[in-house]
Protein backbone atom coordinates (compact mmCIF):
# COMPACT_ATOMS: atom_id res chain seq x y z
CA UNK A 1 0.00 0.00 0.00
CA UNK A 2 1.44 3.35 -1.04
CA UNK A 3 2.23 5.85 1.66
CA UNK A 4 0.03 8.89 1.91
CA UNK A 5 1.46 11.98 0.22
CA UNK A 6 2.21 14.62 2.84
CA UNK A 7 1.76 18.27 1.84
CA UNK A 8 4.83 20.47 1.59
CA UNK A 9 5.59 22.03 4.96
CA UNK A 10 5.74 25.81 5.06
CA UNK A 11 9.11 27.26 5.98
CA UNK A 12 9.65 28.94 9.33
CA UNK A 13 11.87 31.99 9.22
CA UNK A 14 14.29 32.67 12.09
CA UNK A 15 12.93 35.29 14.43
CA UNK A 16 14.79 38.57 14.54
CA UNK A 17 15.45 40.65 17.64
CA UNK A 18 12.17 41.31 19.42
CA UNK A 19 11.07 44.89 19.93
CA UNK A 20 9.55 43.85 23.26
CA UNK A 21 11.90 42.16 25.75
CA UNK A 22 10.94 39.35 28.09
CA UNK A 23 11.02 41.77 31.03
CA UNK A 24 8.66 44.17 29.28
CA UNK A 25 6.30 41.30 28.48
CA UNK A 26 6.37 40.27 32.14
CA UNK A 27 5.52 43.72 33.46
CA UNK A 28 2.84 44.17 30.81
CA UNK A 29 1.05 41.19 32.32
CA UNK A 30 0.10 43.48 35.20
CA UNK A 31 -3.32 44.30 33.77
CA UNK A 32 -6.85 44.52 35.10
CA UNK A 33 -6.16 48.01 36.38
CA UNK A 34 -8.27 49.25 39.29
CA UNK A 35 -8.27 53.02 39.79
CA UNK A 36 -9.40 54.09 43.26
CA UNK A 37 -9.75 57.81 44.03
CA UNK A 38 -9.35 58.87 47.65
CA UNK A 39 -12.50 60.31 49.29
CA UNK A 40 -11.27 63.93 49.34
CA UNK A 41 -8.66 63.63 46.54
CA UNK A 42 -5.77 63.99 48.98
CA UNK A 43 -2.41 62.64 47.76
CA UNK A 44 -1.59 58.99 48.39
CA UNK A 45 1.67 59.27 50.32
CA UNK A 46 2.48 55.71 51.45
CA UNK A 47 1.71 52.13 50.39
CA UNK A 48 3.01 49.28 52.54
CA UNK A 49 2.52 45.51 52.49
CA UNK A 50 3.86 42.75 54.76
CA UNK A 51 6.00 40.02 53.29
CA UNK A 52 4.13 37.00 51.95
CA UNK A 53 6.52 34.84 53.99
CA UNK A 54 5.13 35.87 57.33
CA UNK A 55 7.01 33.26 59.26
CA UNK A 56 6.20 30.24 61.34
CA UNK A 57 2.77 30.16 62.89
CA UNK A 58 1.43 33.02 60.77
CA UNK A 59 -1.39 32.08 58.45
CA UNK A 60 -2.05 33.58 55.06
CA UNK A 61 -5.48 34.73 56.24
CA UNK A 62 -3.82 37.07 58.71
CA UNK A 63 -1.33 38.21 56.09
CA UNK A 64 -3.81 39.24 53.41
CA UNK A 65 -3.65 43.02 53.88
CA UNK A 66 -1.82 46.02 52.52
CA UNK A 67 -2.14 49.58 53.80
CA UNK A 68 -2.63 52.82 51.87
CA UNK A 69 -2.07 56.15 53.65
CA UNK A 70 -3.77 59.23 52.23
CA UNK A 71 -4.58 62.39 54.20
CA UNK A 72 -6.05 61.78 57.69
CA UNK A 73 -6.82 58.11 57.12
CA UNK A 74 -5.20 54.74 56.56
CA UNK A 75 -7.12 52.32 54.34
CA UNK A 76 -6.59 48.57 54.56
CA UNK A 77 -7.17 46.50 51.40
CA UNK A 78 -7.29 42.77 50.79
CA UNK A 79 -4.49 41.36 48.65
CA UNK A 80 -6.70 38.60 47.26
CA UNK A 81 -9.80 40.64 46.40
CA UNK A 82 -8.37 44.20 46.14
CA UNK A 83 -11.40 45.37 48.13
CA UNK A 84 -11.35 47.93 50.93
CA UNK A 85 -11.56 46.04 54.24
CA UNK A 86 -11.04 48.68 56.93
CA UNK A 87 -10.57 52.43 57.19
CA UNK A 88 -8.76 53.94 60.18
CA UNK A 89 -9.38 57.67 60.55
CA UNK A 90 -8.70 58.31 64.24
CA UNK A 91 -6.02 60.91 63.55
CA UNK A 92 -5.85 64.57 64.57
CA UNK A 93 -3.92 65.50 61.42
CA UNK A 94 -2.57 63.89 58.26
CA UNK A 95 -1.46 60.29 58.80
CA UNK A 96 1.92 59.05 57.61
CA UNK A 97 3.42 55.67 56.76
CA UNK A 98 0.71 53.29 57.93
CA UNK A 99 2.29 49.83 58.11
CA UNK A 100 0.75 46.47 59.00
CA UNK A 101 2.81 44.09 61.10
CA UNK A 102 3.81 40.92 59.32
CA UNK A 103 1.26 38.84 61.26
CA UNK A 104 -1.53 41.11 59.97
CA UNK A 105 -2.93 41.82 63.45
CA UNK A 106 -1.85 45.38 64.27
CA UNK A 107 -0.98 48.48 62.30
CA UNK A 108 1.17 51.49 63.23
CA UNK A 109 1.05 54.99 61.75
CA UNK A 110 2.53 58.39 62.52
CA UNK A 111 0.87 61.74 62.02
CA UNK A 112 1.73 65.39 61.55
CA UNK A 113 1.10 66.21 65.23
CA UNK A 114 4.09 64.05 66.18
CA UNK A 115 2.05 61.19 67.65
CA UNK A 116 2.55 57.52 66.83
CA UNK A 117 -0.49 55.27 67.20
CA UNK A 118 -0.82 51.49 67.12
CA UNK A 119 -4.22 50.03 66.17
CA UNK A 120 -5.80 46.61 66.26
CA UNK A 121 -6.62 45.74 62.63
CA UNK A 122 -9.78 43.80 63.45
CA UNK A 123 -11.45 46.24 65.86
CA UNK A 124 -9.57 49.44 64.88
CA UNK A 125 -9.07 50.13 68.58
CA UNK A 126 -6.08 52.22 69.65
CA UNK A 127 -3.62 49.93 71.43
CA UNK A 128 -0.76 52.35 72.00
CA UNK A 129 0.02 56.04 71.62
CA UNK A 130 3.43 57.69 71.84
CA UNK A 131 3.93 61.44 71.69
CA UNK A 132 7.69 61.87 72.31
CA UNK A 133 8.24 63.30 68.80
CA UNK A 134 7.64 67.05 68.62
CA UNK A 135 7.33 67.31 64.84
CA UNK A 136 5.50 65.25 62.13
CA UNK A 137 6.42 61.57 62.07
CA UNK A 138 7.02 60.53 58.45
CA UNK A 139 8.12 56.93 58.83
CA UNK A 140 7.02 54.07 61.10
CA UNK A 141 8.16 50.51 60.47
CA UNK A 142 8.04 47.21 62.32
CA UNK A 143 11.17 45.15 62.88
CA UNK A 144 11.51 42.17 60.50
CA UNK A 145 12.81 40.00 63.38
CA UNK A 146 10.88 41.11 66.47
CA UNK A 147 7.09 41.55 66.55
CA UNK A 148 7.22 44.07 69.41
CA UNK A 149 9.95 46.36 68.05
CA UNK A 150 9.41 49.27 65.66
CA UNK A 151 11.18 52.44 64.56
CA UNK A 152 10.14 55.97 63.63
CA UNK A 153 11.68 58.95 61.84
CA UNK A 154 10.49 62.51 62.36
CA UNK A 155 10.90 66.10 61.29
CA UNK A 156 12.36 66.78 64.76
CA UNK A 157 15.60 65.34 63.27
CA UNK A 158 15.56 62.20 65.43
CA UNK A 159 15.17 58.49 64.78
CA UNK A 160 13.64 56.45 67.60
CA UNK A 161 13.38 52.77 68.46
CA UNK A 162 10.26 51.59 70.29
CA UNK A 163 9.12 48.54 72.23
CA UNK A 164 5.37 47.89 72.27
CA UNK A 165 5.05 47.14 75.99
CA UNK A 166 6.99 50.29 76.91
CA UNK A 167 5.61 53.79 77.14
CA UNK A 168 8.93 55.43 76.23
CA UNK A 169 11.28 55.00 73.29
CA UNK A 170 14.03 52.48 73.96
CA UNK A 171 16.64 54.35 71.91
CA UNK A 172 16.93 57.85 70.43
CA UNK A 173 19.34 58.43 67.55
CA UNK A 174 20.48 62.03 67.14
CA UNK A 175 22.75 63.16 64.34
CA UNK A 176 20.70 64.53 61.46
CA UNK A 177 20.56 68.28 61.06
CA UNK A 178 17.30 68.46 59.08
CA UNK A 179 14.01 66.62 58.59
CA UNK A 180 14.25 62.81 58.63
CA UNK A 181 11.71 61.64 56.06
CA UNK A 182 12.68 57.97 55.55
CA UNK A 183 14.06 55.03 57.48
CA UNK A 184 14.07 51.25 57.67
CA UNK A 185 15.48 48.23 59.48
CA UNK A 186 18.42 46.47 57.87
CA UNK A 187 17.24 42.91 57.07
CA UNK A 188 19.24 39.83 57.93
CA UNK A 189 20.49 41.16 61.26
CA UNK A 190 19.43 40.37 64.83
CA UNK A 191 20.69 43.63 66.29
CA UNK A 192 18.01 45.90 64.79
CA UNK A 193 20.43 48.00 62.74
CA UNK A 194 18.65 51.04 61.29
CA UNK A 195 19.18 53.21 58.25
CA UNK A 196 17.68 56.68 57.82
CA UNK A 197 17.60 59.36 55.13
CA UNK A 198 17.30 63.06 55.83
CA UNK A 199 16.86 66.40 54.14
CA UNK A 200 20.40 67.22 55.32
CA UNK A 201 21.49 65.17 52.26
CA UNK A 202 22.84 62.27 54.32
CA UNK A 203 22.05 58.60 54.80
CA UNK A 204 23.05 57.33 58.25
CA UNK A 205 23.40 53.86 59.69
CA UNK A 206 22.54 53.41 63.38
CA UNK A 207 23.40 50.63 65.82
CA UNK A 208 21.55 50.46 69.18
CA UNK A 209 24.53 48.59 70.67
CA UNK A 210 26.82 51.64 70.49
CA UNK A 211 27.45 53.32 73.84
CA UNK A 212 26.25 56.73 72.62
CA UNK A 213 23.21 56.81 70.42
CA UNK A 214 24.03 60.35 69.26
CA UNK A 215 26.61 59.14 66.74
CA UNK A 216 25.87 57.10 63.64
CA UNK A 217 28.16 54.23 62.69
CA UNK A 218 28.22 55.17 58.99
CA UNK A 219 27.35 58.28 56.96
CA UNK A 220 26.83 58.65 53.20
CA UNK A 221 26.63 62.21 51.87
CA UNK A 222 24.56 63.12 48.81
CA UNK A 223 23.89 66.13 46.62
CA UNK A 224 20.17 66.49 47.42
CA UNK A 225 17.65 65.64 50.18
CA UNK A 226 16.97 61.94 50.73
CA UNK A 227 13.37 61.01 49.94
CA UNK A 228 13.47 57.24 50.53
CA UNK A 229 15.84 54.48 51.60
CA UNK A 230 15.47 50.80 50.71
CA UNK A 231 17.67 48.08 52.24
CA UNK A 232 17.97 44.96 50.10
CA UNK A 233 17.51 41.45 51.46
CA UNK A 234 21.26 40.77 51.52
CA UNK A 235 21.65 43.25 54.39
CA UNK A 236 24.79 44.71 52.79
CA UNK A 237 23.23 47.06 50.21
CA UNK A 238 20.99 50.10 50.66
CA UNK A 239 19.35 52.15 47.94
CA UNK A 240 18.75 55.85 48.57
CA UNK A 241 16.80 58.25 46.36
CA UNK A 242 18.35 61.72 46.28
CA UNK A 243 16.85 64.19 43.84
CA UNK A 244 16.45 62.46 40.48
CA UNK A 245 19.17 59.93 41.30
CA UNK A 246 19.25 56.61 43.13
CA UNK A 247 22.52 55.69 44.82
CA UNK A 248 23.46 52.08 45.53
CA UNK A 249 25.34 52.06 48.84
CA UNK A 250 27.65 49.22 49.83
CA UNK A 251 27.64 48.86 53.63
CA UNK A 252 30.60 46.46 53.61
CA UNK A 253 32.89 48.72 51.57
CA UNK A 254 31.32 51.84 53.15
CA UNK A 255 31.04 53.61 49.80
CA UNK A 256 28.57 54.13 46.93
CA UNK A 257 28.77 51.36 44.36
CA UNK A 258 26.56 52.79 41.61
CA UNK A 259 24.40 55.81 40.79
CA UNK A 260 21.21 55.42 38.77
CA UNK A 261 20.17 58.50 36.79
CA UNK A 262 17.16 57.46 34.72
CA UNK A 263 14.51 59.81 36.13
CA UNK A 264 14.02 63.46 35.18
CA UNK A 265 12.51 64.59 38.48
CA UNK A 266 12.73 63.68 42.15
CA UNK A 267 12.50 59.98 42.94
CA UNK A 268 9.96 59.70 45.74
CA UNK A 269 9.56 55.96 46.39
CA UNK A 270 11.42 52.65 46.08
CA UNK A 271 10.23 49.04 46.28
CA UNK A 272 11.66 45.56 45.75
CA UNK A 273 10.07 43.04 43.37
CA UNK A 274 10.58 39.51 42.04
CA UNK A 275 12.00 38.21 45.33
CA UNK A 276 14.60 40.96 45.46
CA UNK A 277 15.85 40.49 41.89
CA UNK A 278 14.21 43.72 40.73
CA UNK A 279 13.81 47.23 42.17
CA UNK A 280 10.97 49.58 41.24
CA UNK A 281 11.19 53.36 41.55
CA UNK A 282 8.51 56.05 41.29
CA UNK A 283 9.13 59.71 40.54
CA UNK A 284 7.48 63.10 40.26
CA UNK A 285 7.97 62.82 36.49
CA UNK A 286 5.07 60.33 36.50
CA UNK A 287 7.22 57.34 35.54
CA UNK A 288 7.95 54.09 37.28
CA UNK A 289 11.09 52.25 36.26
CA UNK A 290 12.17 48.69 36.97
CA UNK A 291 15.86 47.84 37.40
CA UNK A 292 17.73 44.55 37.52
CA UNK A 293 19.99 44.33 40.56
CA UNK A 294 23.16 43.14 38.84
CA UNK A 295 24.12 46.00 36.54
CA UNK A 296 21.27 48.31 37.65
CA UNK A 297 19.95 48.72 34.13
CA UNK A 298 16.37 49.69 33.32
CA UNK A 299 14.48 46.63 32.08
CA UNK A 300 10.93 48.05 31.95
CA UNK A 301 8.85 51.09 32.82
CA UNK A 302 5.44 52.72 32.68
CA UNK A 303 3.94 56.21 32.55
CA UNK A 304 1.20 57.48 34.86
CA UNK A 305 -0.94 60.61 34.48
CA UNK A 306 0.17 62.29 37.72
CA UNK A 307 3.33 62.69 39.83
CA UNK A 308 4.01 59.49 41.78
CA UNK A 309 4.43 59.66 45.56
CA UNK A 310 4.35 55.96 46.47
CA UNK A 311 5.01 52.68 44.67
CA UNK A 312 4.82 49.15 46.05
CA UNK A 313 5.00 45.71 44.44
CA UNK A 314 2.74 43.50 46.55
CA UNK A 315 3.60 39.81 46.61
CA UNK A 316 1.41 36.84 47.46
CA UNK A 317 1.43 33.07 47.41
CA UNK A 318 3.76 30.42 48.72
CA UNK A 319 6.53 31.49 46.33
CA UNK A 320 6.20 35.19 47.12
CA UNK A 321 5.25 35.93 43.50
CA UNK A 322 4.52 39.47 42.33
CA UNK A 323 0.75 39.96 42.48
CA UNK A 324 -0.11 43.68 42.39
CA UNK A 325 1.66 46.84 41.26
CA UNK A 326 0.29 49.61 43.51
CA UNK A 327 0.99 53.25 42.66
CA UNK A 328 -0.14 56.27 44.70
CA UNK A 329 -0.29 59.63 42.95
CA UNK A 330 -0.35 63.33 43.80
CA UNK A 331 -3.83 63.57 42.26
CA UNK A 332 -5.25 61.39 45.03
CA UNK A 333 -5.61 58.28 42.87
CA UNK A 334 -4.51 54.78 43.83
CA UNK A 335 -3.72 52.57 40.82
CA UNK A 336 -3.71 48.79 41.24
CA UNK A 337 -2.53 46.57 38.40
CA UNK A 338 -2.83 42.82 38.95
CA UNK A 339 -0.81 40.06 37.34
CA UNK A 340 -3.10 37.17 36.43
CA UNK A 341 -1.78 33.62 36.26
CA UNK A 342 -3.10 30.17 35.38
CA UNK A 343 -6.83 29.88 34.81
CA UNK A 344 -7.33 33.58 35.59
CA UNK A 345 -5.01 34.54 32.75
CA UNK A 346 -6.74 32.12 30.37
CA UNK A 347 -10.16 33.57 31.19
CA UNK A 348 -8.83 37.09 30.73
CA UNK A 349 -7.39 36.21 27.31
CA UNK A 350 -10.73 34.71 26.29
CA UNK A 351 -12.56 37.85 27.39
CA UNK A 352 -10.14 40.01 25.40
CA UNK A 353 -10.67 37.91 22.26
CA UNK A 354 -14.43 38.10 22.72
CA UNK A 355 -14.30 41.88 23.11
CA UNK A 356 -12.11 42.24 20.00
CA UNK A 357 -14.58 40.11 18.03
CA UNK A 358 -17.47 42.19 19.32
CA UNK A 359 -15.80 45.46 18.29
CA UNK A 360 -14.86 44.01 14.89
CA UNK A 361 -18.47 42.90 14.30
CA UNK A 362 -17.68 39.20 13.89
CA UNK A 363 -18.90 37.92 17.23
CA UNK A 364 -20.97 35.21 15.49
CA UNK A 365 -17.85 33.72 13.88
CA UNK A 366 -16.06 33.88 17.23
CA UNK A 367 -18.91 32.06 18.99
CA UNK A 368 -19.06 29.36 16.30
CA UNK A 369 -15.33 28.71 16.58
CA UNK A 370 -15.57 28.63 20.37
CA UNK A 371 -18.46 26.16 20.33
CA UNK A 372 -16.65 24.01 17.78
CA UNK A 373 -13.60 23.81 20.04
CA UNK A 374 -15.80 22.81 22.95
CA UNK A 375 -17.53 20.07 20.94
CA UNK A 376 -14.20 18.76 19.67
CA UNK A 377 -12.75 18.65 23.20
CA UNK A 378 -15.85 16.88 24.54
CA UNK A 379 -15.82 14.31 21.71
CA UNK A 380 -12.12 13.64 22.17
CA UNK A 381 -12.64 13.08 25.87
CA UNK A 382 -15.50 10.62 25.20
CA UNK A 383 -13.49 8.66 22.65
CA UNK A 384 -10.34 8.34 24.77
CA UNK A 385 -11.76 5.41 26.73
CA UNK A 386 -14.91 3.51 25.80
CA UNK A 387 -16.54 1.03 28.18
CA UNK A 388 -15.03 -1.12 30.82
CA UNK A 389 -12.96 -4.32 30.67
CA UNK A 390 -11.52 -3.28 27.33
CA UNK A 391 -7.95 -4.39 26.84
CA UNK A 392 -6.92 -1.81 24.24
CA UNK A 393 -8.90 1.21 23.18
CA UNK A 394 -7.52 3.43 20.45
CA UNK A 395 -9.09 6.87 20.32
CA UNK A 396 -10.22 8.00 16.88
CA UNK A 397 -8.38 10.91 15.31
CA UNK A 398 -11.13 13.47 14.91
CA UNK A 399 -8.97 16.01 13.13
CA UNK A 400 -9.68 16.43 9.44
CA UNK A 401 -6.87 15.74 6.96
CA UNK A 402 -5.25 18.85 5.53
CA UNK A 403 -6.58 19.59 2.06
CA UNK A 404 -3.88 19.85 -0.58
CA UNK A 405 -3.62 23.28 -2.14
CA UNK A 406 -3.57 23.66 -5.96
CA UNK A 407 0.03 24.87 -5.98
CA UNK A 408 1.06 21.86 -3.87
CA UNK A 409 -0.62 19.54 -6.38
CA UNK A 410 1.15 21.27 -9.30
CA UNK A 411 4.47 20.98 -7.50
CA UNK A 412 3.92 17.27 -6.85
CA UNK A 413 3.08 16.62 -10.51
CA UNK A 414 6.14 18.51 -11.79
CA UNK A 415 4.24 21.58 -13.03
CA UNK A 416 6.83 23.92 -11.53
CA UNK A 417 5.99 27.03 -13.53
CA UNK A 418 2.29 26.73 -12.72
CA UNK A 419 3.02 26.24 -9.01
CA UNK A 420 5.16 29.37 -8.92
CA UNK A 421 2.57 31.42 -10.79
CA UNK A 422 -0.16 30.33 -8.36
CA UNK A 423 1.73 31.45 -5.23
CA UNK A 424 2.74 34.75 -6.86
CA UNK A 425 -0.89 35.60 -7.62
CA UNK A 426 -1.90 38.26 -5.11
CA UNK A 427 -5.56 37.37 -5.60
CA UNK A 428 -4.98 33.85 -4.29
CA UNK A 429 -6.58 33.02 -0.96
CA UNK A 430 -3.39 31.78 0.67
CA UNK A 431 -0.97 34.27 -0.92
CA UNK A 432 1.90 35.27 1.36
CA UNK A 433 5.63 35.98 0.96
CA UNK A 434 6.41 32.97 3.14
CA UNK A 435 4.57 30.59 0.82
CA UNK A 436 6.43 32.03 -2.20
CA UNK A 437 9.69 31.50 -0.32
CA UNK A 438 8.65 27.92 0.48
CA UNK A 439 8.01 27.14 -3.19
CA UNK A 440 11.24 28.77 -4.38
CA UNK A 441 13.31 26.84 -1.82
CA UNK A 442 11.54 23.61 -2.83
CA UNK A 443 12.30 24.31 -6.51
CA UNK A 444 15.95 24.98 -5.73
CA UNK A 445 16.12 21.76 -3.72
CA UNK A 446 14.72 19.85 -6.73
CA UNK A 447 17.07 21.67 -9.17
CA UNK A 448 13.95 22.95 -10.91
CA UNK A 449 14.32 26.67 -10.27
CA UNK A 450 15.52 27.41 -13.82
CA UNK A 451 12.71 25.30 -15.27
CA UNK A 452 10.12 27.37 -13.38
CA UNK A 453 11.65 30.68 -14.54
CA UNK A 454 12.37 30.05 -18.22
CA UNK A 455 9.99 30.38 -21.15
CA UNK A 456 8.33 33.57 -19.88
CA UNK A 457 7.57 36.82 -21.63
CA UNK A 458 7.98 40.38 -20.36
CA UNK A 459 4.54 40.24 -18.69
CA UNK A 460 4.78 36.96 -16.81
CA UNK A 461 8.29 37.66 -15.55
CA UNK A 462 7.21 40.92 -13.87
CA UNK A 463 5.59 39.35 -10.72
CA UNK A 464 8.83 37.48 -10.03
CA UNK A 465 10.96 40.61 -10.38
CA UNK A 466 8.61 42.63 -8.17
CA UNK A 467 8.70 39.96 -5.45
CA UNK A 468 12.50 39.80 -5.57
CA UNK A 469 12.80 43.59 -5.51
CA UNK A 470 10.58 43.74 -2.42
CA UNK A 471 12.34 41.05 -0.39
CA UNK A 472 15.99 41.15 -1.45
CA UNK A 473 16.73 43.64 1.36
CA UNK A 474 15.56 41.13 3.99
CA UNK A 475 18.55 39.03 5.20
CA UNK A 476 16.28 36.00 5.57
CA UNK A 477 15.39 36.12 1.84
CA UNK A 478 18.76 37.16 0.38
CA UNK A 479 20.00 33.67 -0.48
CA UNK A 480 17.01 32.58 -2.57
CA UNK A 481 16.60 36.05 -4.10
CA UNK A 482 20.22 35.98 -5.29
CA UNK A 483 19.70 32.62 -6.96
CA UNK A 484 16.49 33.80 -8.64
CA UNK A 485 18.11 37.02 -9.92
CA UNK A 486 21.08 35.05 -11.25
CA UNK A 487 18.78 32.80 -13.28
CA UNK A 488 16.70 35.75 -14.49
CA UNK A 489 19.79 37.61 -15.71
CA UNK A 490 21.06 34.53 -17.53
CA UNK A 491 17.67 33.95 -19.15
CA UNK A 492 16.42 37.45 -19.98
CA UNK A 493 19.32 39.96 -19.90
CA UNK A 494 19.73 39.69 -23.70
CA UNK A 495 16.11 40.81 -24.20
CA UNK A 496 16.32 44.08 -22.24
CA UNK A 497 17.15 46.11 -25.39
CA UNK A 498 13.87 45.01 -26.98
CA UNK A 499 11.63 45.46 -23.92
CA UNK A 500 11.31 48.71 -21.96
CA UNK A 501 9.30 46.98 -19.21
CA UNK A 502 11.96 44.33 -18.69
CA UNK A 503 14.80 46.86 -18.74
CA UNK A 504 12.97 49.13 -16.28
CA UNK A 505 12.37 46.24 -13.89
CA UNK A 506 16.05 45.27 -13.90
CA UNK A 507 17.10 48.92 -13.37
CA UNK A 508 14.71 49.25 -10.40
CA UNK A 509 16.17 46.09 -8.92
CA UNK A 510 19.70 47.44 -9.43
CA UNK A 511 18.84 50.73 -7.69
CA UNK A 512 17.26 48.81 -4.81
CA UNK A 513 20.41 46.73 -4.32
CA UNK A 514 22.70 49.80 -4.56
CA UNK A 515 20.70 51.68 -1.92
CA UNK A 516 20.86 48.71 0.43
CA UNK A 517 24.63 48.39 -0.13
CA UNK A 518 25.10 52.08 0.75
CA UNK A 519 23.02 51.64 3.90
CA UNK A 520 25.10 48.66 4.92
CA UNK A 521 28.32 50.64 4.43
CA UNK A 522 26.97 53.51 6.56
CA UNK A 523 25.93 51.02 9.25
CA UNK A 524 29.44 49.54 9.31
CA UNK A 525 31.01 53.01 9.63
CA UNK A 526 28.59 53.95 12.41
CA UNK A 527 29.35 50.72 14.25
CA UNK A 528 33.07 51.48 14.04
CA UNK A 529 32.59 54.99 15.44
CA UNK A 530 30.46 53.68 18.29
CA UNK A 531 33.08 51.05 19.13
CA UNK A 532 35.73 53.80 19.28
CA UNK A 533 33.57 55.95 21.56
CA UNK A 534 32.79 53.06 23.88
CA UNK A 535 36.46 52.09 24.01
CA UNK A 536 37.30 55.67 25.02
CA UNK A 537 34.66 55.65 27.75
CA UNK A 538 35.88 52.34 29.16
Amino acid sequence: MAAEVAPLQQLKLPTGPSVVTAEQKYWRTFKNQLVIPTPTEVPVTHITAPSAHAGAGLTSDNNDFFAVTAGPRVQIYSIRTRKLVKTISRFSDNARSGEIRRDGRIIVAGEDTGKIQVFDVKSRAILKTWDQHKQPVWTTKFSPTDLTTLMSASDDRTVRLWDLPSSESSSVFIGHSDYVRSGAFIPGTMSNLLVSGSYDNTVRLWDPRTPTSSSSVMVFKHHAPIEDVLPLASGTTVLASSGNQISVLDLVAAKPRHVITNHQKTVTSLSVASNGRRVVSGSLDGHIKIYETTGWNVVAGAKYPSPILAVQVISAGANDDDRHLAVGMQSGVLSLRTRLTGSEAAREREREKEMEALLAGNIDTHDKAKNKRKRHAAATKRMEMVGENVEVVIANDLSRPTREQPWQKDLRHGKFRSALDRVLDKQAKDHSPLIVLTVLVALRHRSALRDALEGRDEITVQPILRWVQLHIVDPRYVSICTDVVTHLLNLYAEFTDDSKELAGAFRSLSRRVNVEVERSQVAVLTSGMLDSLLAGVN
